[in-house]
C-alpha cells in the first residue's frame, strides 16, 4: 500500500461529465449501460467487464472494482453525464506496475454519446489523474488495429503510436486480432 494515495481524488469533473469511483449498489444502473452496449464492448476489447450477464453479476463487478481501488490495484471509474446523472461510460487504469510506474487504460462510451468529444474529455482527465495523483510515468492503450476512433481519441489526448502487435488478442467470438499500442509518458 502507498499511504500517499490514501487521499487521491475519487471524483473527477469535466465540462459534461462526472467521472467517479464506483459505489456499492450501483450495479443495477451500470448493468443497463453494459447490456445496451454489449456488442460494442466486445469489439472494443474492454475485456475486464465481460462477461456480465445479470444485474447481480454487475453488482459483484462494481464491488470488485471498488475493492481493487481501495487495494490500489486498479482505478476504475464510472462516467456519468453531468446534466442527467445517467451512466454513459467507463474507464479504468489497470495492470498497474508501481515499479515502472505505469498502467494500461481502457474506456468505452455509450453509443448514444459517441462522436461528441465527451470521451476525449474523460480520457484527458484520467490521464492527468494518473500522471499527477498516481505519479505514473507511462500510460498505455491497447486497441484493435481497426479501431480508428479510439486511435484518433488517443492521439488527441497526447498518446503516440508505439507499435503493432500481430495476432495479439482473441475476441470472445474466437477471432484472433491485431492490436495497436499507443502510450503517453510524463
Amino acid at each position: 500500500m502507498r499511504p500517499e494515495l490514501f487521499q487521491i481524488d475519487s471524483v473527477l469533473l469535466t465540462a459534461r461529465t462526472v467521472i467517479r469511483r464506483f459505489r456499492e449498489n450501483e450495479g443495477e444502473n451500470f448493468y443497463k449501460l453494459l447490456d445496451d452496449n454489449r456488442s460494442r464492448i466486445e469489439e472494443l476489447s474492454v475485456q475486464s467487464i465481460m462477461p456480465i450477464n445479470s444485474k447481480e453479476e454487475c453488482e459483484a463487478f462494481v464491488r470488485r472494482k471498488l475493492a481493487a481501488w481501495l487495494l490500489q490495484q486498479s482505478f476504475a471509474f464510472g462516467v456519468w453525464h453531468s446534466k442527467t446523472a445517467e451512466p454513459i461510460g467507463y474507464t479504468e487504469l489497470y495492470n498497474i506496475d508501481w515499479l515502472a510506474p505505469k498502467a494500461g487504460i481502457m474506456f468505452f462510451i455509450d453509443k448514444a454519446h459517441e462522436g461528441q468529444g465527451i470521451m476525449t474529455e474523460v480520457v484527458r482527465e484520467v490521464l492527468r489523474f494518473g500522471f499527477t495523483q498516481l505519479k505514473l510515468n507511462r500510460i498505455e492503450l491497447f486497441t484493435a488495429s481497426d479501431n480508428y476512433a479510439a486511435q484518433r481519441l488517443a492521439r488527441k489526448c497526447g498518446m503516440r503510436r508505439e507499435g503493432d502487435l500481430r495476432a495479439f488478442h482473441r475476441k470472445p467470438s474466437g477471432e484472433i486480432m491485431d492490436v495497436m499500442l499507443l502510450a503517453a509518458t510524463v
